[in-house]
């Protein structure tokens, strides 16, 4: 078959993955405004063949292959981790984390809607810390601000998951509602 003809298979939903996965890396890129991530999204997965599904990639850089990682497993990694984070990455998932102590969730969620943008690691942190910000916050509204003095413990956890985010590692608070994902 050549390859004129290749463009009119048509496609199945393991195909629509990797096209799906390649928009929302654009998307984290800052390459796509929200409102054509979404119409590109509806696109791939309405897409009918293998030319239509090429052209919602049409002016998108291809996907830059992570290097390899050579250090083997360590408790805390997970199979979604991706290439390793730049310092930066690294630093700013830090912050979301740090930036718990004087603005309680306001701080992670700016992390998110800004910085989680141009990086899924800074996303991934930014995301935990603020689920966990929400839980400590919902636990003291419920249990009529005796659960404040969980504050202090925040402190201390949110510390740690700083310095694992400096390591470049993933990390997830124990025992929280994961309210926003």
């Amino acid at each position: 078959m050549d390859s004129s003809h290749a463009t009119d298979l048509r496609v199945s939903d393991t195909e629509r993955e990797p096209v799906i996965e390649r928009l929302q890396e654009a998307y984290a890129e800052g390459r796509l405004e929200h409102a054509e991530f979404d119409m590109r999204m509806h696109l791939a997965m309405t897409a009918k063949t293998r030319g239509e599904l090429a052209g919602v990639l049409y002016d998108l850089a291809p996907a830059p292959v992570p290097p390899r990682f050579t250090r083997p497993a360590r408790p805390g990694d997970s199979p979604w981790d991706g290439p390793p984070p730049t310092g930066e990455d690294r630093m700013l998932a830090a912050v979301a984390h740090a930036i718990g102590y004087p603005t309680l969730f306001v701080g992670p969620l700016i992390m998110m809607l800004l910085s989680g943008k141009r990086s899924a690691y800074v996303r991934r942190h930014a995301v935990e810390a603020l689920n966990f910000q929400l839980t400590v916050l919902l636990i003291t509204i419920v249990t009529f601000g005796i659960g404040g003095m969980l504050y202090a413990l925040t402190w201390i956890v949110a510390g740690i998951a700083a310095v694992i985010a400096l390591t470049g590692q993933s990390f997830r608070y124990p025992w929280i509602l994961r309210l926003v994902k």
